[in-house]
């Protein structure tokens, strides 16, 4: 299974690399926050979803960690094999980097209430916070990819005043260090609405992407991103870290 079509966006926040270990030796610095392996994966990864669908429970919704015992398990024929061969090799490579991979079968996302003032799930734009300097790895192997967007064309959604005023207000206090604890305590800060004519990007399939977090004394902004909108009976098989 190939997906030929996709190209690195034109984004000056990008870069594209060639391997591994390139991928892995990328210093975020001068507004460059992300960094992809743009592949074309061999292997019949619709297969491999197939397979793990038959054997969860119908009530098994949201997000199913997938091990390699599950992988081992399936029955598949030499493409779907091939697939399983490309998700050990990138879960070994990870691992190698002293990082803690996980491969899931998404086949929905748990959603914010409608009433939330700011909705705090990954489907809404956000970024990823860290205490130290670490970064985001992941990869879309089948199913809809994530989005990317460029930090400067999107605001964070507690400066605009009448959310602000809003969450003031389900806080139950005035401005201050107490409300920007709040803030931080419900990830508040680290969701983003686009601002008019921003331009979202596809990560694509098979695509391997290390992006920045939030982290102190980051010398770039995080890389703002989000998981795609659920479809209804697809699957998407992702692997993060």
């Amino acid at each position: 299974m190939t997906h030929d079509r996709w190209r690195l966006p034109a984004e000056p926040c990008l870069r594209g690399v060639d391997s591994f270990a390139a991928l892995a030796a990328v210093r975020f610095r001068a507004g460059v926050n992300a960094a992809c392996w743009p592949r074309s994966l061999a292997g019949d990864f619709g297969q491999v979803v197939a397979a793990l669908e038959a054997r969860l429970a119908t009530d098994d919704d949201g997000v199913v960690r997938i091990d390699e015992a599950a992988l081992a398990a399936l029955a598949l024929d030499a493409g779907g094999e091939a697939a399983v061969q490309t998700l050990r090799g990138d879960l070994r490579a990870l691992d190698d980097l002293g990082l803690r991979p996980e491969l899931s079968l998404v086949r929905a996302y748990p959603r914010a209430d409608r009433g939330a003032v700011i909705g705090t799930d990954v489907c809404s734009w956000h970024v990823d916070r860290a205490p130290h300097e670490l970064d985001t790895w992941l990869c879309t192997y089948h199913g809809a990819p994530s989005l990317g967007l460029p930090h400067d064309q999107a605001r964070a959604r507690v400066d605009d005043p009448a959310c602000r005023a809003r969450l003031r207000a389900e806080f139950g206090g005035d401005e201050g260090e107490a409300f920007d604890d709040y803030l931080r305590e419900h990830s508040y800060d680290l969701h983003f609405a686009p601002l008019a004519g921003a331009r979202a990007w596809s990560f694509g399939v098979g695509n391997l992407w290390r992006i920045a977090t939030a982290w102190p004394g980051s010398p770039v902004p995080p890389c703002l991103h989000r998981a795609p909108d659920d479809v209804p009976g697809q699957s998407r098989l992702l692997l993060i870290c």
